[in-house]
């Protein structure tokens, strides 16, 4: 709700984030290219960090390839759309492969449902919402950015040290750059983990 209520608050018509979710389905992504585009960066800018930001289900796809074999192209199609963290984690949890194809199917079907739902109602309400500030909804995007992160970081120090220099980074180019470049530059964290990337 939260996505859809910034991006209409934001000015942009009530369409935009609605069909952004359907077709991009991807939350990390439209927080970002949606807060890049609202704070004055451009589309190139925005498609970019989005795309860079989704570059993780590449991994998480070839983790869950075994759930859409046997299936039509129409089905791997929309199974590789399903593909997030969270279905990737469900399916990931269960050791049965038949298990493992419905918990990958049912939460698929559910959070996309789900998701696309709660941006109508947020994209519908936005407007009506005034300033999303005032009600720390801008929050909802780094909240869910450190969710994701923090296991990780906590969890294993190459990557720790890889996203503080991405960090510093970011930090240290905000000033000079345009809006969204920042998190591009980011990506030089990765030259921290040597080898290993």
């Amino acid at each position: 709700m939260s996505f859809g209520a910034i991006a209409v608050a934001g000015g942009l018509p009530v369409w935009v984030p609605v069909v952004m979710s359907l077709v991009v389905y991807a939350g990390s992504a439209q927080f970002s290219a949606v807060g890049i585009l609202l704070a004055g960066g451009g589309p190139a800018a925005a498609a970019a960090t989005g795309l860079l930001l989704n570059t993780r289900t590449a991994a998480f796809s070839l983790a869950v390839a075994d759930v859409l074999d046997g299936h039509g192209r129409l089905a791997r199609f929309a199974g590789a759309h399903l593909v997030t963290d969270e279905t990737a984690a469900f399916a990931l949890a269960q050791r049965d492969p038949a298990r493992r194809r419905a918990a990958f199917w049912i939460s698929g079907l559910g959070l996309y449902a789900a998701w696309n739902l709660c941006v109508l109602g947020g994209a519908l309400a936005g407007g009506a919402l005034g300033d999303t500030d005032t009600f720390g909804l801008d929050a909802a995007f780094p909240a869910v950015l450190v969710a994701l992160v923090l296991p990780a970081v906590r969890e294993d120090p190459s990557t720790r040290r890889a996203a503080l220099t991405g960090g510093a980074v970011a930090l240290a180019a905000t000033p000079f750059v345009p809006t969204g470049v920042p998190v591009l530059l980011a990506l030089a964290g990765l030259l921290a983990l040597g080898g290993r990337a």
